[in-house]
């Protein structure tokens, strides 16, 4: 389930979900967490196999980990937003198996999640080129990116 969809134009008015910090084209899409999950472990595994490439704390999204990898004959990074940092156990450069865990998400309004609730951002950036971008302030630089749904969200 999605509160915030991709490409979604949020503004602080708009916004599904409340307060909102942000505006702009939303570049990712927010997977919220299950009734019951706010005080469990919720565990965030690759898309794809691929490389670590990142793993620090980002303003907007706390801890972050960017995967490199092909999908369907095209290079993406990955940016797995919201996480518990020292939950990711890889280090750079480490290889990645689909489905592996790569850590677990952080606990809501934390540090860990930049004060934001307990979800999954998901982005997939075209390239090789490691983008943050919560969002973006002109559709067309949604150009830069693919709906993650049309991968993992299901039909």
């Amino acid at each position: 389930m999605t509160k915030k969809p991709f490409g979604i134009y949020i503004t602080l008015e708009n916004s599904p979900v409340q307060p909102e910090r942000f505006t702009g084209y939303h570049t990712g899409v927010d997977l919220e967490i299950f009734p019951g999950e706010e005080n469990t472990e919720v565990s965030v595994k690759a898309v794809c196999a691929g490389k670590l490439i990142y793993r620090n704390y980002i303003s907007g999204y706390g801890g972050v980990a960017g995967e490199s990898c092909e999908l369907n004959g095209q290079l993406i990074i990955v940016i797995y937003g919201h996480l518990k940092l020292d939950s990711i156990i890889n280090k750079i450069n480490d290889e990645l198996k689909a489905g592996e865990k790569i850590g677990i998400l952080g606990k809501s309004k934390s540090t860990e999640t930049d004060s934001e609730r307990k979800h999954l951002h998901l982005g997939f950036v075209k390239g090789e080129v490691m983008n943050l971008k919560g969002y973006v302030a002109i559709q067309a630089g949604l150009s830069d990116w693919i709906d993650p749904c049309e991968y993992v969200c299901g039909k």
